[in-house]
């Protein structure tokens, strides 16, 4: 049985959200957090964005708090960052479709296209390798492509997590839906911390001023 203040915050995410925002606005800041992938296939390369969103809900203890929002076909966790409060989102529709849940859910969250974060994998940079910015185009990225269409912005900080490109443009495919390799898997662990850690950095950030341009980046010793 999850612990009383857990359910709570559950029961107050499904709640508010069923009355279409969030009311009453907290004092902080609130942002909304989506890992993109294909809900049918958690372990794949395609879904890092959803590995990392779990490591995220363990780090800040709602593992145990996730809701399903039948609207944006969503699983949602409400967590809080210090002064600031984080939805963490877990689209429940295909990679091509993600935009979607991630715009419905803003929308009812009362949220802007800036106020929403987007965890995806990245097949320019090798695995162990992220990238933290403001905005900025697709770059080939389906999932990231939705969420522009009906977000109708590209200016949602990205988190972009590298699982590699293979040499062949043929095998790409394969490679995007494949699982992750037993040596791969060993850099996953401390992969999925150095995401968290950045991604909590930059929202702390953010949340005591006005947002940056600059782009964050880190890597995993292999």
């Amino acid at each position: 049985m999850p612990p009383l203040g857990r359910l709570r915050a559950t029961l107050w995410l499904s709640r508010a959200m069923s009355l279409g925002v969030l009311e009453p606005r907290p004092p902080g800041k609130r942002w909304l957090v989506a890992g993109l992938g294909n809900p049918g296939l958690p372990g794949t390369r395609h879904s890092v964005g959803l590995a990392v969103l779990g490591q995220l809900a363990q780090r800040l203890g709602v593992a145990d708090g996730w809701a399903r929002d039948r609207r944006c076909a969503a699983d949602l966790a409400l967590a809080a960052l210090g002064d600031a409060q984080l939805v963490l989102l877990r689209p429940r529709r295909s990679m091509n479709a993600n935009g979607r849940s991630v715009a419905r859910a803003a929308e009812l969250l009362g949220l802007t296209a800036q106020e929403v974060y987007l965890v995806h994998d990245e097949l320019d940079k090798p695995l162990g390798k992220l990238s933290l910015k403001l905005g900025g185009s697709s770059r080939g990225h389906n999932g990231v492509r939705s969420c522009i269409t009906f977000l109708n912005s590209d200016a949602m900080p990205r988190l972009r997590v590298g699982i590699g490109r293979p040499t062949h443009p043929d095998t790409v495919q394969a490679h995007v839906l494949g699982c992750f390799s037993t040596a791969e898997q060993e850099l996953l662990p401390p992969l999925l911390e150095r995401a968290t850690d950045l991604l909590l950095d930059h929202i702390r950030e953010r949340s005591q001023g006005p947002p940056s341009g600059l782009v964050i980046c880190g890597h995993v010793p292999a």
